[in-house]
């Protein structure tokens, strides 16, 4: 993949309405996704959200949005701690196929993995960890910018 690409879930504008864009690696790598002065984060950034947020088996339940209305049940350990409202956008496969709205969300990072894939920051419905693994450049998932 050699351009840079966002989409809607499953090609919706009103799912962007909700969830934003869902934006594939090229996006994120060009440094041009976030207004002048803010970033995607990189994993050591993400990583000191997490710590700072209740650690790896309870910081995505303190960064999600409460309830059900736009998580699948149960939304285990959602607390929405610090106004973090993460939403569960889902993603898009490079074939095109969009999976897990409502289910699971995906921040990308600007940090590359062992396997020069990109690492990732996902969250659960029925769980309150904070998952941080590497994802396939093609994929298209959300950003979260961060202020400089």
């Amino acid at each position: 993949m050699t351009v840079a690409g966002y989409c809607y879930y499953d090609n919706n504008q009103s799912n962007g309405n909700i969830y934003g864009a869902l934006y594939n690696y090229i996006a994120v790598a060009s440094g041009k996704l976030c207004p002048t002065g803010w970033h995607v984060p990189s994993k050591a950034e993400w990583e000191t959200l997490r710590d700072n947020t209740g650690g790896e088996n309870s910081a995505g339940g303190n960064l999600k949005e409460t309830g059900t209305v736009h998580w699948n049940s149960p939304n285990t350990g959602a607390t929405d701690q610090v106004g973090f409202t993460a939403l569960p956008g889902g993603e898009r496969y490079g074939s095109g196929s969009f999976h897990y709205l409502g289910e699971n969300n995906n921040f990308w990072t600007t940090t590359p993995g062992p396997q020069n894939d990109p690492f990732g920051v996902r969250m659960y419905c029925d769980g309150a960890d904070f998952h941080m693994s590497e994802f396939k450049e093609d994929m298209a998932i959300s950003v979260r910018c961060i202020k400089n």
